[in-house]
């Protein structure tokens, strides 16, 4: 019963959830979704889950043994930055630096905001409260990565472009990868925030938000 309690729970936030912002052009609220989910995650891990999950266990990043994992991390996220931006200088030309034509402080501001507001609160769903809380309906965590990185793409949809959910199942993958061996949820949020950062400073940003978003 309890599994099949989660596969309906998984296929309501994973799949409703984002097809009904979609349908009710609900993008300008995805934040609320977002962190509505977020709390929602955090009451059944607190309730169902307390041995797994403490605020040690949230915080900790566990240097010595993920010491390596940093050097991967930064060097993985600069080589695809620099992919990112050959993707946008010769596909989307128009968009390439288009913040900082027009919004500089705007770019600012989501430097500072968005590993907090966005990035963080999608790593904790998607990684610290997928892998506890949907482990048994899974052989392998292989398998859990994969699903983890479909759902984060579907979550994308609400962009309406084929860009943000290509570029996210890529994402996901490597976010629920890196979440799968270091067990850090600071660590592939950080991650998260760079790549997230990047693509807002490139201008790949756009078809994540702002003139991409169904309104």
């Amino acid at each position: 019963m309890g599994n099949y309690f989660k596969i309906i729970e998984l296929f309501i936030l994973g799949v409703l959830f984002p097809l009904t912002i979609v349908v009710f052009k609900f993008s300008q609220f995805i934040l609320l979704f977002l962190w509505f989910v977020n709390i929602y995650a955090i009451i059944l891990l607190v309730i169902f889950y307390r041995n797994k999950f403490n605020l040690k266990s949230l915080l900790h990043i566990n240097y010595n043994k993920n010491r390596l994992y940093f050097y991967i991390i930064f060097i993985r996220w600069l080589l695809l930055s620099f992919l990112l931006l050959l993707f946008t200088y010769y596909i989307f030309p128009n968009k390439l630096f288009l913040i900082q034509k027009n919004k500089v402080d705007l770019l600012n501001k989501i430097f500072i905001l968005y590993p907090f507001l966005s990035a963080l609160p999608q790593e904790f769903i998607f990684c610290t409260f997928f892998f506890i809380r949907y482990k048994s309906l899974f052989k392998n965590e292989k398998n859990l990565v994969l699903t983890s990185a479909i759902i984060f793409c579907f979550a994308h949809i609400f962009s309406i472009n084929w860009v943000a959910p290509l570029l996210s199942i890529f994402g996901g993958f490597i976010f629920a990868s890196t979440y799968k061996k270091t067990r850090s949820l600071i660590l592939v949020s950080l991650e998260h925030a760079l790549y997230g950062n990047s693509l807002f400073a490139i201008g790949l940003g756009w078809f994540f938000w702002g003139g991409s978003v169904a309104t």
